[in-house]
């Protein structure tokens, strides 16, 4: 109980649990949060898959990828005129485009434009992967210029992806502080401009991995050959996951 972040746990959890005793007070009935709908979600990376598990709606005669229900197209691969923009138009799924820092408002527009010609809320999210140098020099301009020009767009960050770096020991992993600081640039950007910052898209799991440097736990280069497990990207742990669940939770509160 040495760790210091426990004490932020601690005094968050009775907020929560304070709230939960007024709510029961209140008469809340809490038998709805017994059950979720749960929704999976995966990048529409490989076509020929998402082609195969294509099917017409005989109600409407419109197309929807089962394979899952949000798809999400990757920085790599979200040309205006490539064939994954082209596949994701055409079905009717709520999709996602990956925004790296080279991403201009133009850019942000003609997507918008191609993949949500009717302005259908809830249709298209932009998830932000411009890392922790970044995000706060580039995300306002696009933020401004969507707002202003574009139909209705839910932003979300990817704190991941733009913050890998390749450890002295040869791992690819990445700094849990920088991981930190690109979550705090996106809602402070959203907070100065009065937009809504709609989520968090993370790479992490419940187990004891040391895949990312840094946290309480003070993972370091020598320490991530204990568990280092991933067969692709680095993930937060349970403990580094539970340090970012705190700091949202601070920053909403």
């Amino acid at each position: 109980m040495k760790n210091p972040a426990y004490k932020r746990y601690e005094r968050t959890a009775k907020e929560i649990d304070r709230a939960i005793r007024f709510m029961d007070a209140c008469g809340a009935d809490f038998d709805g949060l017994r059950t979720v709908e749960f929704y999976v979600g995966h990048e529409a990376l490989l076509l020929d898959y998402e082609r195969a598990l294509t099917r017409i709606d005989a109600r409407s005669a419109k197309a929807y990828d089962t394979s899952a229900h949000f798809l999400w197209i990757g920085e790599r691969t979200r040309h205006l005129d490539g064939a994954h923009v082209d596949f994701l138009s055409r079905v009717q799924n709520p999709i996602g485009v990956k925004l790296g820092p080279t991403t201009t408002g133009d850019d942000a527009l003609r997507l918008s434009e191609k993949l949500n010609p009717e302005g259908v809320p809830g249709r298209l999210t932009f998830i932000t992967r411009m890392g922790a140098g970044r995000i706060r020099e580039v995300l306002p301009g696009l933020v401004e210029r969507v707002s202003a020009e574009g139909g209705p767009v839910a932003w979300v960050t990817d704190p991941m992806h733009g913050n890998t770096i390749t450890s002295q020991s040869g791992y690819k992993t990445r700094r849990f502080a920088d991981v930190l600081d690109e979550v705090r640039g996106f809602f402070d950007v959203h907070r100065e401009l009065g937009t809504v910052p709609g989520g968090l898209h993370m790479e992490l799991t419940g187990d004891d991995v040391t895949e990312v440097l840094g946290g309480s736990e003070e993972i370091d280069d020598a320490g991530l050959a204990l568990r280092y497990e991933t067969l692709v990207d680095p993930r937060l742990n349970h403990q580094q996951s539970l340090e970012l669940a705190f700091l949202v939770a601070e920053m909403l509160a």
